[in-house]
């Protein structure tokens, strides 16, 4: 399976580890003014969802959506993943310009 770019360079930031994973995790980082990026999946619960983007738009964070959360934990080699939050504002900024 060829994963899109954008897949890719999440993996790499991964590894890098400017990535926080799980909807707790995300959420304190969006608190703590880590969170320079969030990626939601399109099939995120609606309670997640409501969360996630709340806290986004309050401590005004860019929040961008991916197809699924297959895709998402794939590209950064795990299992499924809802909701990730990325750390760093190169890796965010390059990924903005992939996921769109």
């Amino acid at each position: 399976m060829n994963q899109p770019a954008w897949a890719s360079f999440l993996g790499l930031a991964y590894r890098a580890r400017k990535v926080a994973t799980g909807e707790e995790l995300v959420i304190r980082e969006v608190r703590n003014g880590k969170a320079k990026l969030v990626l939601l999946s399109s099939d995120a619960s609606s309670n997640t969802e409501k969360k996630i983007t709340d806290k986004c738009s309050y401590y005004n964070v860019p929040l961008v959506r991916v197809e699924n959360r297959e895709q998402l934990g794939n590209a950064i080699g795990k299992d499924a993943r809802v909701v990730i939050a990325i750390l760093d504002e190169g890796f965010a900024k390059k990924l903005r310009t992939l996921v769109h």
